[in-house]
């Protein structure tokens, strides 16, 4: 069900973009079903409250209360925050917009109730963003934006309501940034990459910490590994940072609506030179930085102490990336890291001795290739580094996977990883991990190999150099039955060709055609 809803609204709400960039379009969305959302929970809530003053068997019943104290007690932000509903002002509540939606100020409106709920909730000040007044939609578009949005029914359960927004948000931000192209993966990572990194990580307590944070991806599906492996929520600390300050706002926005306390820095600023937690030190990193970065390098981060292993060239920030994420780890945390392939392997300008000396420090615990075609916004072939600070099983082993033909096509250019691929390689590196007879080699997929190996190697990580070829029959039964069979079908299809051959000249010749 919830897949027709996510559908339908997304084939109308494109519909209704017209001419306006895609980039743009998203922002107005998004931020109208955050609306609807926050006015529907606060909305169930209030309900639910009256009802329970009512209720004599409720510990919220007020007794022979007159109506002017039900309303007082109606007002009390308290009772909404206790349950992670925001306060939404009369103004500023979804029913009040829907009516005036054809009405040539919607925008202005729309901007003031959102200006209303950021007075009201600090935890969104300057998050939400108030653009509707000067949107380039064409005349009446906006309202009629307004009432597709209010055919979004979140309903009266509080848990369930946030679990259909967050199903439909999750599912606008992959087809905008599917429509944006490569823009759009400055926001976005496809989640099943996402979900790989949380499935390998297992991030289920601590401080979870994405530098490059995007729209906030990477906290969503680790706030969905914890809940389905029956943890809680509070368990886990958010923090994040990302540059670009409408994707930060994206961020909180999807992080605010499932009720996640995280904390996104005071404001959007470079990682590397604008650090937003220079003191974490994280249990767990997942990051998906946008490979090779060649204008990152400023002069103040010369002799900067997180260049453990090395300097990082100033062409290209992939090993700056890795060494900050390493710094901010705690000394039994972990990284999980999405990179382009040529980090796996390259010697330019320094690279090939930073990842010499990563792999002689034994931080490098598991390589991981992906298929090709993952991503929206770029065809470069990717990887999966997962870095320990300090191993304390499998010390001088790294393991690689090579999991290029892994992939399944979801479309004629997009490719994802199912949930039988991702629980495959999760169980691969838990096993690995375990040691013991619980792990085993398997040729053309996985292997352990040692660090003296590598160093054979030049330090490359590339797994397909490691894990070998898929074991195949050779005997000479087997190739003699395999060549018989293809000897037959080729005959049968040349038998068949003659026929269809024979029949086209007939057809000719009864129309007057000589041979």
């Amino acid at each position: 069900m919830i897949e027709d809803i996510r559908k339908t609204l997304w084939a109308a709400a494109d519909k209704l973009r017209a001419n306006m960039d895609a980039a743009e379009y998203k922002h107005i969305v998004l931020g109208l079903i955050f609306l609807k959302y926050v006015s529907d929970t606060f909305q169930a809530r209030y309900d639910e409250l009256g009802r329970r003053f009512a209720d004599e068997d409720d510990e919220y019943y007020l007794g022979e209360a007159d109506e002017a104290l039900i309303a007082e007690e109606l007002e009390d932000r308290d009772y909404y925050r206790e349950v992670n509903v925001f306060w939404v002002p009369e103004a500023a509540r979804w029913e009040a917009l829907r009516n005036a939606a054809k009405q040539a100020n919607i925008g202005k409106r729309i901007d003031d109730a959102l200006s209303l709920i950021e007075g009201e909730n600090p935890k969104l000040k300057g998050i939400l963003d108030k653009r509707y007044a000067r949107a380039q939609l064409p005349q009446g578009k906006l309202g009629e934006l307004v009432d597709l949005v209010s055919t979004i029914g979140f309903g009266q359960d509080l848990s369930i309501a946030r679990d259909i927004l967050g199903q439909v948000y999750e599912y606008f931000l992959g087809q905008f940034a599917s429509a944006e192209g490569k823009k759009g993966g400055q926001f976005y990572t496809p989640a099943s990459i996402v979900q790989t990194l949380v499935a390998v990580l297992a991030p289920h307590h601590g401080q979870v910490y994405d530098p490059c944070c995007g729209s906030g991806g990477m906290f969503v599906q680790s706030e969905k590994f914890i809940e389905s492996h029956g943890g809680k929520l509070g368990d886990v600390s958010i923090y994040g940072q990302e540059s670009n300050p409408t994707t930060w706002r994206l961020a909180a926005m999807n992080l605010a609506i499932r009720g996640i306390d995280f904390n996104l820095g005071k404001e959007p600023n470079d990682t590397f030179t604008r650090n937003q937690h220079p003191d974490l030190r994280a249990d767990f990193v997942l990051a998906n930085p946008p490979f090779n970065i060649s204008d990152w390098w400023h002069g103040s981060l010369e002799g900067d102490p997180r260049w453990v292993y090395g300097t990082p060239p100033a062409g290209n920030a992939n090993y700056a990336w890795l060494q900050h994420m390493l710094y901010h780890l705690k000394p039994t945390g972990r990284a999980g890291i999405v990179l382009a392939n040529g980090s796996m392997s390259s010697s330019q300008n320094s690279e090939g001795d930073i990842r010499r000396a990563m792999v002689e420090a034994d931080v490098v615990e598991v390589m991981v290739a992906l298929p090709g075609q993952l991503f929206f916004n770029t065809q470069i072939p990717a990887c999966l580094w997962f870095l320990a600070k300090q191993k304390t099983k499998r010390k001088g082993e790294v393991l690689f996977i090579d999991a290029r033909k892994l992939g399944s096509m979801i479309s004629r250019v997009q490719c994802e990883l199912t949930d039988e691929t991702i629980e495959r390689i999760a169980d691969t590196v838990a096993k690995w991990r375990k040691g013991g007879k619980a792990y085993t080699d398997i040729p053309g997929y996985c292997r352990s190999v040692k660090l003296a190996e590598i160093a054979e190697h030049g330090h490359v990580l590339t797994p397909g150099r490691y894990v070998g070829a898929e074991e195949v029959e050779d005997d000479d039964e087997a190739f003699a039955e395999k060549m018989q069979a293809l000897t037959e079908k080729l005959a049968e299809q040349m038998r068949k060709g003659a026929e269809l051959d024979e029949l086209i000249r007939q057809k000719l010749g009864g129309l007057g055609y000589e041979f």
